[in-house]
């Protein structure tokens, strides 16, 4: 509810990171980088769904569910390129230094 509230996340995957089981975690992380916080409320909303999910992981691109006043050619240019180094650095980060299990979920507030 705050204008002065950041939000940050990071990917603790309990499966071999591919391609095919990203999708939601490659497109969260596109929207921070290429969407205006507006944009990015009712993207994240769309993609936390489950039905959504299910598209994806059945073969639909993430494109279609792209919603008004995104920057569509943006995203999708991030997100074409966005390798899975970056979910895999989240990973390392998340178990080497947080010291969390593969899959465990966790909140941090003012970096503790």
């Amino acid at each position: 509810t705050s204008s002065h509230t950041r939000v940050g996340i990071l990917n603790n995957p309990s499966s071999k990171i591919k391609e095919d089981n990203t999708a939601i975690a490659r497109g969260i992380l596109t929207t921070f980088l290429t969407q205006s916080n507006s944009s990015f409320k009712s993207f994240l909303s769309k993609l936390a769904n489950e039905e959504t999910a299910k598209s994806l992981a059945a073969g639909t691109k993430i494109a279609t569910f792209l919603t008004p006043g995104m920057d569509a050619d943006a995203f999708e240019k991030k997100y074409n390129t966005l390798g899975l180094d970056i979910i895999k650095t989240h990973q390392m980060f998340c178990q080497e230094v947080l010291k969390l299990l593969p899959g465990q979920t966790a909140v941090m507030s003012n970096g503790r």
